[in-house]
């Protein structure tokens, strides 16, 4: 890759190329939790909260008949910082004149202006499309003149709130360099390689980054195998994936015998978000979204396909490595991602702890700089995805920039269609593995009590 194309492909700002498509799609701005008092006490008067996003500062606020606003900070009368506003429950108030903005970015109230004037009727703040799901608020940052696609149908997105639990983290780093470690299909193997197995009996289903200590689907001989010993035993697997109208649906095998598959089979969904298996009967999905050039913030969307979740307990565990309200990581370059040589000598590959596996996926991503230089990789045959996706992604700039149709759920088509997307991770019989691995999700499916509901539910 050269220069000129790593940088059309990283940069994101306002009237850049790559900038311009991510627009085109729903994004997530912050979570519902960063409006609880509990969790920030700012919040406690004054739902309101300075928002950056894709290089632009705006400002989200809840109104006091629940539903949301998201403006430019920039106040339309001489730009001072509605970071700073006076919440009004209705709107919010700049302090500088006392311009008042609707949640559309209306202007309702000009008081420094003579009895009678009628400049608010013809002011409007620029504001976005916001809609709360899953424990999340997305914007869709799209050209004024254009609507937005409904909502993508995803699995994350139909579960129930007990079922469904949402979290985020920040990464000092660009975008596209996150989403390439998670989409990546053979750096588990050895970036989450733990050098010693645990008692299955010990992991817990909430359990925070521990989806590398859980059992994989299936058995060999009638005994479950950790995935830590599987990632670690095959590391060479054979990588394929299948183009979708969403993305890409990505078939990592592993050949254990020549009865045996190990089949790991995650998603790619255009243009920053994939879905993984957690365990048997819990997937994530993970979504990225620019703060600016060089930082990133990452959510997590937990989907329970059998039991109710434990919110309280699964937050508190990810608490113990990330800082609010930013929700920051504790570990960084800082300390050196926690990096400890006697524990990479005798318990993991990496050396950077074993309770929190993102620690692992941030250094990657953070190791390689604030923007990844591409110019100076050398891209093997187990890459082939990563080189698809930047394919992608270039002809997705390029046909924007022509006036063409740009892929995945920013059609409406696409979007409304059930996406789910399915994942699996098991033992399969070696020469079945392709008939197995769908009945593995169609038996997850029946197990979850929201999910047939979701099957005839009409998209809204």
């Amino acid at each position: 890759m050269n220069a000129n194309q790593n940088e059309l492909i990283t940069r994101v700002g306002p009237n850049t190329a790559c900038g311009n498509l991510l627009r085109r799609y729903w994004q997530p701005a912050a979570l519902v939790d960063e409006f609880n008092e509990r969790f920030d006490p700012r919040q406690k008067n004054r739902p309101l909260k300075a928002v950056r996003l894709f290089g632009q500062d705006m400002v989200l606020f809840r109104t006091d008949n629940g539903g949301w606003g998201m403006l430019d900070s920039d106040c339309a009368h001489r730009g001072a910082d509605l970071a700073f506003a006076r919440y009004e429950g209705d709107g919010i108030r700049c302090p500088f004149h006392g311009w008042k903005f609707s949640s559309t970015g209306q202007c309702l109230d000009t008081p420094a202006e003579p009895l009678g004037s009628q400049l608010c009727h013809r002011v409007k703040q620029r504001s976005y499309p916001v809609v709360e799901q899953s424990g999340v608020i997305f914007v869709w940052m799209g050209p004024e003149h254009e609507t937005p696609p409904p909502l993508p149908a995803l699995d994350c997105f139909k579960a129930p709130s007990s079922h469904s639990f949402a979290f985020k983290g920040l990464w000092n780093a660009n975008w596209l360099q996150a989403f390439e470690v998670g989409i990546d299909p053979a750096h588990p193997s050895f970036l989450h390689r733990f050098l010693n197995d645990e008692n299955l009996s010990n992991i817990g289903n909430n359990d925070a980054g521990k989806q590398f200590r859980s059992a994989s689907a299936g058995d060999v001989h009638g005994e479950q195998w950790p995935m830590t010993k599987i990632m670690r035993e095959f590391y060479r697997p054979e990588i394929n994936f299948l183009p979708k109208p969403y993305g890409m649906e990505i078939h990592s095998i592993r050949h254990m015998t020549e009865e045996l598959t190990h089949v790991r089979v995650t998603q790619s969904i255009f243009p920053a978000t994939f879905v993984i298996p957690l365990s048997e009967t819990m997937t994530i999905t993970q979504m990225h979204v620019p703060v600016d050039d060089e930082n990133t913030y990452w959510y997590s969307f937990f989907t329970s396909f059998s039991t109710p979740l434990n919110k309280e307990a699964m937050r508190e565990q990810r608490l113990q490595f990330i800082s609010l309200p930013d929700y920051k990581p504790k570990s960084g370059r800082h300390n050196a991602w926690g990096f400890n040589p006697d524990e990479q000598s005798g318990k993991t590959y990496l050396g950077m702890g074993e309770e929190d596996i993102n620690v692992h996926d941030q250094w990657a991503v953070e190791s390689m700089g604030s923007i990844q230089n591409r110019t100076r990789e050398h891209l093997g045959t187990s890459d082939k995805l990563i080189m698809a996706n930047r394919r992608v992604l270039l002809q997705a700039i390029e046909s924007l920039a022509t006036g063409g149709q740009i892929p995945g759920i920013a059609n409406p088509d696409v979007a409304q269609s059930r996406i789910g997307p399915d994942t699996v991770d098991g033992i399969a019989p070696s020469g079945t593995w392709s008939e197995w691995w769908p009945k593995q999700v169609t038996l997850k499916q029946s197990q979850a009590p929201w999910y047939k509901d979701t099957l005839n539910e009409a998209v809204s």
